[in-house]
């Protein structure tokens, strides 16, 4: 009998341990409830002798990962229990493709928690629901038969938490699904009409960023729940900056003064920040878009980022070596290199050849952030580090955290590479 059979029988149960609970088999528990809301779940420290309902995250079995030769994932992330039930059940409520995507968003990381305690904030919030140190599991409000099955408030509210929370991401896959068709149909439409592919215009609000990352689409016009239309700039692949922004001079405008600034007798409000403008009407929206697209002329940038103490000869020397290389990066030819140099080492706290910054954990917090805001002031595509490990860690710890490209070279076969490391923390 299927798993999922065997979820949805009228009779169905299902045992996992007790004690602590943690998000792997709390929201185990939640997938098996999502699929037959009827199913009994009962914790306990040993299976039963002879149990014939599904048993997770404890006894060894199928979807248990305690034992040595517990599975692992092509991509070396192991499974837990949650993994191994959603192996089997994810097809079935996402289909294929989102199954698979949902896997390694959201339930791998889970998985990984688990197994290795890699901080994972989610699986911090479901931790908080078993009792403190000093105090009992609460048994206030629950049945009898709740009791006998080794449910506590504690697990059952955790439980409810981590059901709605997949009802949500189950509701927000679906719907990006149904946003990336919609947009396919609006693209197609757009290629038979001809026009500038650089500006795409939807009937509806539609999210679609990702979706358009590797399109040519500079800029999205919808209509506002507001009345009147948004446009919104476009990211490039691989980058926090727009594939075109709007001119300099409307940024923080609205009204009158923005009338003034653009030409556009309905244009309303242009975001300080740069991703957002609003119009009255569809005309001035595209006019909009062209104006900025005809006025765009920003190079890309990389930021290089050098020790404090070099010579400055040796600077000059392997600047020069240092642009020849970055500019033979694709697309980047024509990139403007801005030199920058990390900030000076904190006083260390010496003994012997051991040494810890003597700055306060708060004090180098902020030093570090200051200087991360000056890099980001350039608004990079990438950041290329050529530096000492220990100056430049924190910083590119950082950078990456705002998913800022980094850089980095390496000799393979005898030849010098630059290495782009992905963004993400």
């Amino acid at each position: 009998m299927k798993l999922s059979e065997q979820i949805k029988k009228q009779d169905a149960k299902a045992f996992t341990h007790s004690g602590k609970f943690h998000a792997d088999d709390v929201f185990s528990s939640a997938l098996l409830l999502y699929l037959n809301p009827q199913i009994t779940i009962t914790r306990g420290n040993r299976v039963p002798e002879g149990y014939d309902g599904i048993v997770f995250d404890i006894g060894r079995g199928r979807y248990d990962h305690h034992q040595r030769d517990s599975r692992v994932r092509e991509n070396g992330v192991p499974y837990a229990a949650f993994g191994l039930l959603w192996e089997e059940l994810g097809g079935e409520i996402l289909g294929g493709t989102l199954a698979q995507r949902f896997d390694e968003e959201f339930v791998q990381p889970l998985d990984n928690n688990d197994n290795t305690g890699e901080k994972n904030e989610l699986a911090s919030l479901i931790g908080n629901f078993n009792p403190v140190w000093d105090e009992t599991e609460a048994a206030d409000g629950l049945t009898e038969e709740e009791r006998a099955r080794g449910l506590s408030v504690g697990f059952l509210r955790a439980v409810q938490v981590a059901g709605m929370v997949l009802e949500n991401k189950f509701a927000r896959y679906r719907a990006d699904a149904r946003a990336d068709e919609k947009i396919d149909q609006v693209l197609a439409m757009q290629e038979t009409q001809g026009g500038d592919a650089r500006i795409l215009v939807l009937p509806e609000f539609v999210p679609c960023q990702k979706r358009l990352k590797e399109t040519d689409t500079a800029f999205v016009i919808f209509p506002s729940n507001r009345g009147g239309y948004c446009i919104q700039p476009q990211k490039k692949p691989d980058s926090m900056n727009y594939k075109c922004s709007f001119p300099k001079r409307w940024l923080g405008l609205e009204n009158e003064e923005l009338q003034e600034a653009t030409g556009l007798a309905s244009a309303g409000f242009c975001h300080k920040g740069g991703f957002l403008m609003t119009v009255g009407d569809e005309a001035d929206a595209i006019r909009a878009c062209e104006i900025s697209l005809e006025e765009y002329e920003q190079k890309p940038v990389i930021v290089c980022l050098w020790d404090a103490g070099e010579a400055q000869e040796t600077k000059n020397c392997e600047r020069e070596e240092t642009e020849h290389l970055l500019r033979q990066i694709p697309d980047m030819t024509d990139a403007q290199i801005c030199h920058m140099t990390l900030p000076s080492l904190p006083d260390l706290e010496v003994q012997g050849m051991y040494a810890e910054v003597a700055m306060e954990k708060e004090d180098w917090k902020k030093y570090m952030k200051d200087f991360v805001k000056q890099v980001l002031e350039y608004q990079p595509e990438a950041v290329y580090v050529t530096a000492d490990l220990f100056a430049a860690y924190p910083v590119v710890h950082a950078l990456r955290k705002k998913h800022v490209p980094i850089l980095m070279h390496t000799k393979k076969e005898g030849k010098t590479r630059i290495v782009r490391l992905p963004s993400g923390s």
